[in-house]
């Protein structure tokens, strides 16, 4: 039994040390938002944070979770930076970001975690931070616009 701070609660897993973080927000604790893309942790929609930094799920144990605070894009608005998650997802929505959605979660969460960190993200804090999180549909301008929109609210 192993025992993780998901979302601000304390909850218990009956699962192996090295079941990947993603298939134990998936499949036991019934946290569908973060989602499988890969499964090699290059694709990013499976991010989630751990402890506030933005970490791909899929290639993360439980046993590294453990003691630590894991948020999904469910706890986003409700267990880190309330008015960064709010200013992020007003922003996707005012912009139109999201084509097909698959993505759509990680890139959330990899971009809320920029902004903690980067009141003012230049293109280039921008590109780094969100390396790795593929969007089929290609929506990436749309991104880094409301990532600076976002940004701009919370100045």
């Amino acid at each position: 039994m192993i025992t993780l701070n998901v979302n601000g609660q304390a909850v218990s897993v009956d699962a192996p040390p090295d079941t990947p973080l993603l298939w134990v927000l998936r499949d036991y604790l019934n946290l569908s938002g973060t989602k499988y893309g890969c499964g090699m942790a290059l694709c990013g929609a499976c991010t989630v944070h751990l402890d506030g930094q933005p970490t791909r799920s899929c290639a993360t144990p439980i046993s590294t979770a453990s003691g630590k605070r894991v948020t999904t894009i469910e706890g986003l608005s409700t267990t880190e930076a309330d008015r960064v998650s709010k200013a992020v997802q007003e922003a996707w929505n005012k912009l139109d970001v999201v084509q097909c959605g698959y993505c759509q979660s990680g890139q959330i969460m990899a971009a809320a975690a920029l902004l903690r960190t980067k009141k003012k993200p230049t293109d280039a804090d921008i590109d780094a931070a969100m390396a790795g999180n593929v969007c089929r549909c290609a929506t990436y301008v749309r991104i880094r616009a409301a990532i600076k929109n976002a940004a701009t609210a919370l100045a």
